[in-house]
């Protein structure tokens, strides 16, 4: 998520707003922030009850860990664009960024 940080100034072009959501607890990110060295968009807690927000957007596993996805939602709650990609992987901003201009 560091490459978010990195791009922010052009998600906000996109008037677009960054969120990080994770089943994992507050005090589990804050360490997370701190170990990439700071974060300046939010980071949300799925924490309690647990999932439950991975849960509605059908990403959350058995195990009770999430899947690791992208989710761009339009003004009006539309569900535009969803990724789900193996943990160590996230697909290039530049197509998020081709998504996002096509919302326009």
């Amino acid at each position: 998520m560091p490459s978010y940080e990195d791009d922010l100034s052009r998600f906000e072009a996109h008037n677009t707003q960054v969120l990080g959501i994770s089943v994992d607890s507050i005090p589990s990110h804050e360490a997370w922030q701190r170990s990439v060295g700071g974060i300046s968009y939010p980071l949300l807690s799925d924490f309690w009850p647990h999932g439950a927000v991975a849960e509605k957007f059908g990403v959350l596993r058995e195990d009770g860990i999430s899947e690791r996805a992208l989710f761009i939602i339009d003004k009006e709650g539309i569900v535009r664009f969803i990724d789900v990609h193996p943990i160590g992987e996230q697909p290039d901003n530049d197509e998020l960024f081709e998504v996002l201009k096509d919302l326009k």
